[in-house]
């Protein structure tokens, strides 16, 4: 499956967070104090009213040169509305976007809303009627939030839809993400290249395990990879002994490592426990790798399977130091966070955001312009240049 039949997919199938990148609304200058003259002759009126429009002309040109110099240095709110903070990952985009935004001048209001959709509603509601002028939303649920932006539409308020396309409002203006369906192709070819799929004879046995079905991202990501291994697993070349390979059976909600790990301990028990060897574990992220690992650790007596991940959150390459976990895609949030300041702040300035990708992402309203930055992968090979060298982690923190 192409990128595009992927995306025309997910236009159909489900609501996508998109960004939404706007200018500020400027309130309508004011006429200017009128005075009254009750000397005034009967002449007066015209010489008046032309008075009364030089003022007010130079009330409102005043006012939105005020308006601009403000804009152009960086003055302004923005909302910043993360799903959650149990994410290792969420925690630093929040704190990323608030440094950064905050040392460009704007003020930040950043709320977590732990999973629930109402909460998130509530908090972009209140982000708008507080003044608000762009909205930076990280989904919960990607169809989930077309009334409350409507509501940010008609008052002006442009939205950024942040890592998570949001679906079916045409209110979403710009989206900022990594590049996702890479994300699931470099994990696909990990494991690919890791068993030789190419040369070897196999049968290799491989288990599937992605995101929440309310996660744009996850199809994304379970689609990348399964368009690399698909063709093995037709083949015969891989083999899914659990029979668990479509999206919504593979799918994890809320992203959560105890469900992953109870899934991964009633596949274990069914189809592993007489000894027959587990080769590879798609795992699309961090949190849904470390279940499968410590279901494994419990139950498993085999040799050690391959498992991928996404975000290198400090377990899972604790983990991945340990010989427990393959390799976990890296995400740089600071480069996300940097970039989306600058979508921000072209907003607030009136201009276009800086986009790379005007063709892959249909929210169902039309394609959603979108900056897509690139993902890498860290195995024990390279993690200490991408983590430690780069600042991201100390070496203390992966002790």
């Amino acid at each position: 499956m192409k990128r595009k039949l992927v995306s025309t997919f997910l236009s159909v199938a489900m609501a996508t967070s998109l960004l939404v990148g706007c200018g500020g609304n400027s309130a309508p200058a004011t006429s200017g104090t009128e005075t009254s003259t009750e000397t005034a002759t009967e002449a007066a009126p015209a010489e008046e009213a032309s008075t009364e429009e030089a003022a007010t002309e130079e009330a409102s040109t005043e006012e939105t040169t005020e308006a601009t110099e403000t804009t152009a240095s960086g003055g302004g709110k923005v909302g910043v509305a993360m799903p959650t903070k149990d994410l290792q990952r969420w925690n630093q985009d929040g704190e990323n976007m608030q440094k950064l935004l905050e040392e460009a001048g704007y003020e930040v209001d950043l709320q977590y809303a732990s999973n629930d959709i109402a909460t998130q509603v509530n908090q972009i509601e209140n982000m708008i009627s507080s003044g608000a002028q762009v909205l930076v939303i990280a989904s919960i649920d990607g169809d989930s939030l077309g009334t409350v932006l409507e509501q940010a539409k008609e008052q002006g308020v442009k939205v950024i839809a942040y890592d998570r396309l949001i679906m079916n409002s045409d209110a979403v203006s710009y989206y900022a993400t990594f590049d996702n369906y890479m994300v699931g192709t470099k994990q696909g070819e990990y494991i690919r290249d890791q068993l030789d799929l190419d040369n070897a004879e196999g049968p290799f046995n491989i288990e599937c395990f992605t995101g929440d079905p309310g996660d744009n991202n996850a199809r994304f990501f379970y689609g990348g990879a399964i368009d690399v291994l698909q063709k093995y697993i037709d083949e015969g070349k891989l083999v899914v002994k659990s029979g668990q390979v479509e999206f919504d059976e593979v799918a994890t909600a809320n992203w959560a490592t105890e469900t992953a790990q109870s899934r991964m301990d009633a596949i274990i028990s069914a189809n592993y426990a007489d000894g027959t060897k587990l080769d590879a574990v798609l795992c699309s992220n961090d949190s849904t790798a470390l279940g499968v690992t410590n279901s494994l650790e419990a139950n498993y007596t085999g040799d050690w399977p391959i498992i991928t991940g996404q975000d290198c959150d400090v377990a899972n390459v604790k983990n991945m130091i340990a010989g427990k976990q393959s390799m976990s895609i890296f995400k740089d949030t600071r480069t996300l966070a940097a970039k989306t300041v600058e979508m921000v702040d072209a907003i607030m300035k009136g201009t276009d955001a800086p986009v790379n990708d005007t063709e892959t992402y249909d929210n169902g309203t039309g394609i959603i312009p979108s900056y897509l930055c690139e993902p890498v992968f860290a195995d024990v090979n390279n993690y200490k240049e991408l983590l430690i060298d780069s600042g991201y982690y100390t070496e203390d923190q992966l002790q």
